[in-house]
């Protein structure tokens, strides 16, 4: 299986014959030349130790180089250079290119052009968006998914001595009302409730240490703030990465609105994963004291996550989307990575009129 690749200091990323490396450090002359020197590293730009300088994935992989048919996508927090016989290669081989800021923040993706096209489901999933009924229904599935997800991870801590009963029954009264949403709006308006009291929760479920008042987006107040934007955008662009592999269109939404320059399907099947993926991962970390208040750098109005900081939450994210499930249809080993490409494949028979759309919902 191909995996993800993570490249946190600066340099070069170049081709030679049929493998990219990863060159630490370069100077200012603003050229990316082919290079001889076979290695693959990547680290701490102000250290050279061969410790520090690698690339983080997750079996730790130090100056060597990678061959093309290993890479699913390459994330980079660092200062990246490269040519555009870089790019013609990576999109010959369908290698997608996330890129993050200093403060760990998504700013961009690179998607090789899309091979896999289907004239007939782009009609088909424009329609689901252009009439309503089937908008809202769509839509209002999706809640449905990621309100019951949201559900099995408070039933979980609510048999830990969490006591949680009260958030519980309001959210499930929140999402029997998604019966009677007749507007896009109503039910966004639905989910950020139940993301509200949802949020609610956190205090009584994480360690104390940590305290979390309320969601903050741009730019996020606290650490757990922090935490939440950093895991949801590395599931956004999973999602996005799984759904190059489908013929869906992932322009065209029905939860989010379409807009200029963003993906918005990711956004509407990331909900259904996040709390499987992002929040999960935060319980453990924080609760484990494997993440800590000295991984985060605060300042007057802003928090972001360190460097260190965030190579242990993707070490514990990659490991996750290895984890493996016992399907209860396909009745064989699932991993979760592979339960976001499945969801697409459920929406594709939906909107073909094949098979109603049923949202993926956590069984274990």
């Amino acid at each position: 299986m191909k995996r993800n690749y993570y490249i946190f200091s600066s340099g070069k990323l170049m081709r030679k014959n049929n493998t990219l490396y990863f060159e630490p450090g370069f100077e200012d002359s603003g050229e990316v030349d082919s290079g001889d020197e076979e290695e693959f590293s990547a680290g701490d730009e102000s250290e050279t130790s061969s410790e520090e300088n690698e690339l983080l994935e997750p079996q730790r992989i130090t100056r060597k180089p990678l061959p093309v048919e290993d890479i699913e996508a390459i994330f980079t927090f660092g200062e990246i250079k490269f040519n555009t016989r870089f790019i013609n290669f990576c999109a010959t081989k369908g290698i997608l290119i996330h890129f993050y800021n200093y403060y760990g923040n998504y700013t961009g993706s690179f998607i090789p052009k899309e091979t896999l096209v289907s004239g007939k489901l782009t009609v088909n999933q424009v329609n689901h968006y252009v009439k309503k009924a089937k908008r809202v229904d769509i839509a209002s599935k999706l809640i449905m998914g990621a309100s019951a997800n949201i559900l099995k991870n408070l039933n979980y801590y609510n048999v830990r001595d969490c006591d949680l009963k009260v958030e519980i029954e309001n959210i499930n009264n929140l999402r029997d009302s998604l019966q009677n949403a007749q507007e896009i709006s109503e039910i966004m308006g639905i989910e950020g409730n139940i993301r509200q009291v949802y949020y609610q929760c956190w205090n009584k479920i994480l360690n104390p240490g940590f305290h979390f008042d309320k969601r903050s987006k741009q730019p996020p107040l606290n650490p757990i703030n922090a935490l939440i934007s950093f895991g949801n955008s590395l599931v956004y662009n999973v999602v996005l990465s799984e759904l190059h592999k489908t013929q869906l269109t992932p322009t065209i939404s029905f939860l989010h609105e379409p807009g200029t320059a963003r993906y918005s399907l990711s956004l509407d099947l990331a909900e259904i994963f996040k709390p499987l993926l992002t929040d999960r991962i935060i319980f453990s970390v924080i609760n484990k004291g494997i993440i800590q208040q000295k991984h985060f750098t605060k300042e007057l109005n802003f928090c972001h996550l360190k460097e260190d900081g965030r190579k242990i939450f993707l070490k514990e994210f990659d490991e996750k989307l290895k984890t493996t499930i016992k399907h209860r249809t396909l009745k064989r080993s699932v991993s979760y990575r592979q339960l976001i490409r499945l969801e697409a494949y459920k929406l594709i028979k939906h909107l073909l009129g094949d098979k109603e759309y049923k949202p993926f919902v956590i069984w274990w």
